[in-house]
């Protein structure tokens, strides 16, 4: 008999900064503090609405959707320059195919804490 073990999430990520500095100061600079301000708040909103659907969804019955969703926050996380949160989300949408259900479990975890070093960094505006 065989055994077969997932190969760890590489620590790689962990290197990569919460928040890229300057990204929420270029929006700024694109559409104004105020608009700014509101679009991020949206962010914050649907990424826990979106980190607390991926915990709903099976592997086996919603890849095209885990696939969609994790898409849609690889692009959110990166216009605000969360690096960190943005990696982890694109690392699920290429390998959601390829996931086991621990697997995909530990990259929700990593992704859950990307978005709270995400929270913590939070530029005040």
């Amino acid at each position: 008999m065989f055994e077969v073990t997932a190969a760890p999430i590489p620590k790689a990520l962990d290197a990569e900064p919460a928040r890229e500095p300057g990204a929420y100061e270029a929006l700024v600079r694109e559409i104004g503090e105020d608009g700014a301000c509101e679009v991020r708040d949206v962010f914050w909103s649907e990424t826990c609405a979106r980190l607390q659907l991926f915990r709903t969804l099976s592997l086996a019955q919603h890849l095209p959707r885990i696939i969609r969703e994790a898409h849609s926050l690889k692009s959110a996380a990166g216009t605000f320059g969360y690096s960190r949160l943005a990696a982890l989300a694109l690392r699920l949408e290429q390998t959601a195919e390829t996931l086991g259900e621990a697997e995909f479990c530990e990259l929700l975890d990593l992704m859950d804490a990307a978005y709270a070093a995400a929270r913590a960094q939070e530029p005040r505006g």
